[in-house]
């Protein structure tokens, strides 16, 4: 199971005007109900709600375990205008990930991906159109410590950065294990083994991908805004773990 949101403080806001507003999601908060994710009781869409006093409506997606920039908008129309700038690739996105392995420098990942019905694959997955799917990855950081896996005395990672220039579901996750780097924490694309290490050695049960950055032009001023999300604690600790916490870097 996940481990438990937190949600006794305010969710916390990175950018708002009177159309706009986004919010640093923790892990393990749904955006919003779910019939695949009975077990939860709050909601990004509610918990928002009920802090600003008004209506919200999620522009976008992200995983129940990934955390980071979520947009939303403040009314049905403005919604319907950012949704459209989603679909059409308008809206830059950056993630980092922590994962298995040395990664390359750079990698082009361009591998489609079937089209998930949303209800945790099964044959409808299975059975899905394919549809294309591309994936920058840049590595940022490699690391190497004395953590024994296997018949190996050390275990290596690497900090990434992934900018996916399509949106299918669950695509940074299926992307990361198809090159044999699989995000840490990823559940049921990722590496089981690696997972219970970690929550065994680290008491870590989350997901370390983390939405860090969207930038996009505001449809009413023009203006090109970028907002960015720093990490949540967990990610953090874990940075500092891993790859020291000298060199962990930092969103402004």
């Amino acid at each position: 199971m996940d481990q438990v949101t937190n949600t006794t403080q305010p969710l916390s806001i990175l950018y708002q005007d009177t159309e706009l507003v986004a919010i640093n999601k923790p892990h393990s908060l749904l955006v919003h109900r779910s019939m695949i994710a009975s077990d939860a009781s709050e909601f990004a869409v509610q918990l928002l709600r009920d802090q600003l006093g008004q209506r919200v409506y999620p522009a976008h997606r992200l995983d129940r375990k990934t955390a980071g920039v979520l947009l939303f908008a403040l009314s049905e129309s403005m919604n319907s205008i950012m949704q459209q700038q989603f679909m059409d690739g308008l809206v830059h996105k950056t993630y980092l990930a922590i994962v298995r392995g040395y990664t390359p420098d750079e990698q082009a990942i361009d591998y489609p991906l079937r089209k998930d019905d949303g209800n945790g694959g099964g044959a409808a997955s299975r059975l899905g159109v394919l549809q294309d799917a591309f994936t920058h990855l840049k590595t940022l950081q490699r690391t190497e410590i004395a953590l024994p896996f296997g018949k190996h005395p050390t275990s290596r990672y690497s900090l990434v950065e992934l900018t996916p220039t399509t949106g299918r579901m669950h695509q940074l996750r299926k992307h990361m294990a198809h090159i044999l780097h699989p995000i840490i924490g990823d559940r049921p694309h990722g590496c089981n083994k690696q997972n219970k290490l970690f929550k065994e050695r680290f008491e870590m049960n989350t997901m370390l991908l983390h939405a860090q950055q969207l930038t996009f032009t505001h449809p009413i001023t023009q203006e090109v805004i970028t907002i960015k999300a720093p990490f949540q604690s967990e990610f953090e600790r874990i940075l500092g773990v891993l790859f020291g916490e000298a060199s962990v870097p930092t969103v402004s």
